[in-house]
């Protein structure tokens, strides 16, 4: 069992009110850093700690922290995303569910560390529950002295709401955020400037994932250095993993970063195996937006090394047999999985969620969806696998945001791995309109019938 630091006292009853939360030590971290710290003194705790951000990116937090315009004499802002609107994540909605005092907790200790007297939680439209925990969360904390003016006599002041987005995906990158924040339609911003010098009202803002704020008070509390001696490597500390999908024990899990994805997958602290017992035949690590793997490069990398649950090792070797950490969206599919379905389902994902603003993804995520589409229903041309290839191609790196990059990397990631499931639907469209066409025949039996054909 790995060491828990945002889920240790989840299980504690009560634990939402502020009462019980106080009772467990909750906000220890505000206490130490207001009394005995000096704000850039937390900026290099968390540097320390190696702790990068939680949301997908993967970017050093102390780092990013140290961006943060100080000389500008600008108010400072800073900005919790919980848009959590990744298909497969859903590990921050567990945190303020279950745990709201702990996000509370650590956007008053890093707003005094960034110098902020007005911060914000951006959440997801759809997580209207969680907001009116949140709600309540934060009049505990007003009430307690923890929130308003001169916090614990130490001069410092803070004020802190939480502002409900309208249900749309986009506004997880920083800028649309921050657009939609401000009363604007989400539209992501070309960078620069970067927010740490124009964000929030044009004033230096740092926005950073639930899952990363929500660490923060540990840190503070027991020092960036026993943090960093978690985890392997730059992966340090622990994470958040959601895990979906064809396995025994789905749920969200706290793991130290660099445990085995073979421990993981099959221990019954975890995740158990696979559902039903049957074949694994690929998993996504990441989320939607990162690429799928094939079962035979999900637990050792292409030179033959264990696979690890780690920023670095799950990218070994590029996208040709790697894929990433991202937010932690740990999907899991068995032999019955339908690759091309799948991926035409994410593509009707980021097409519906493509702000319009950039010609490749506004145009290219539908053109793809409707090949996709063409495809899965027994419709689907030679040409059309060529054709997937080159609009995946032409939208990737050509957008203002990463959602161009989120769309296309599934898409190629599945052709480069499941071809032959492509071809088979092309070449069987009698099959395929068959829609248990996998349950009956499973992915090796079509293997098999492709290459005879094919050859």
């Amino acid at each position: 069992m790995g060491q828990k630091i945002l889920l240790e006292h989840a299980q504690v009853p009560g634990i939402k009110t502020y009462e019980i939360y106080r009772k467990v030590g909750g906000y220890r971290s505000v206490e130490k850093a207001l009394k005995s710290m000096t704000p850039d003194e937390v900026v290099e705790e968390v540097k320390t700690s190696g702790l990068r951000g939680r949301g997908g990116a993967g970017f050093p937090t102390g780092m990013k922290w140290s961006f943060i315009d100080k000389k500008s004499g600008k108010p400072r802002h800073l900005v919790c995303n919980a848009d959590e609107s990744e298909p497969g994540t859903f590990k921050d909605r567990y945190l303020m569910e279950y745990i709201p005092h702990l996000l509370i907790e650590g956007m008053i200790t890093s707003s005094y560390a960034l110098g902020c007297n007005l911060s914000y939680i951006y959440i997801r439209g759809e997580y209207m529950w969680v907001f009116r925990i949140l709600e309540t969360a934060i009049k505990e904390a007003y009430a307690a002295g923890w929130l308003g003016k001169n916090i614990l006599g130490s001069g410092f002041d803070l004020d802190l709401h939480v502002h409900c987005g309208a249900g749309a995906y986009i506004c997880g990158e920083e800028t649309a955020l921050i657009e939609s924040l401000e009363g604007k339609r989400g539209n992501p911003r070309i960078k620069p400037p970067f927010p740490a010098v124009s964000g929030l009202w044009a004033n230096p803002t740092v926005v950073n994932n639930v899952e990363s704020i929500a660490a923060v008070p540990w840190i503070v509390n027991n020092t960036g250095a026993e943090y960093a001696k978690i985890g392997i490597g730059r992966s340090t500390g622990t994470k958040l993993i959601s895990a979906s999908g064809h396995c025994k024990n789905p749920g969200v899990y706290e793991i130290d970063l660099g445990l085995s994805v073979d421990e993981f997958m099959n221990s019954d602290e975890y995740l158990g195996g696979m559902m039903d017992d049957r074949p694994l035949k690929a998993l996504v690590p990441g989320g939607s937006s990162v690429p799928i793997l094939p079962a035979h490069l999900i637990f050792k990398n292409a030179e033959g090394g264990d696979r690890l649950m780690s920023y670095e090792s799950l990218s070994e070797g590029g996208f040709a047999t790697g894929s990433m950490l991202g937010s932690g969206g740990f999907i899991v599919y068995n032999d019955t999985t339908c690759i091309v379905r799948n991926t035409w389902n994410f593509s009707r994902f980021y097409h519906h969620e493509s702000c319009g603003q950039c010609s490749p993804c506004r145009e290219g995520t539908g053109w793809m969806e409707k090949v996709l589409h063409r495809i899965e229903n027994g419709h689907g041309r030679e040409e059309d696998i060529e054709l997937l290839w080159d609009i995946q191609r032409k939208i990737e790196g050509n957008t203002i945001c990463p959602l161009g990059d989120a769309a296309a990397w599934p898409v190629a990631a599945a052709i480069r791995h499941f071809r032959d499931e492509f071809e088979y639907h092309v070449r069987f469209p009698e099959k395929i309109r068959n829609r248990d066409h996998f349950v009956a025949e499973p992915f090796e039996k079509v293997r098999h019938l492709v290459t005879k054909e094919v050859v």
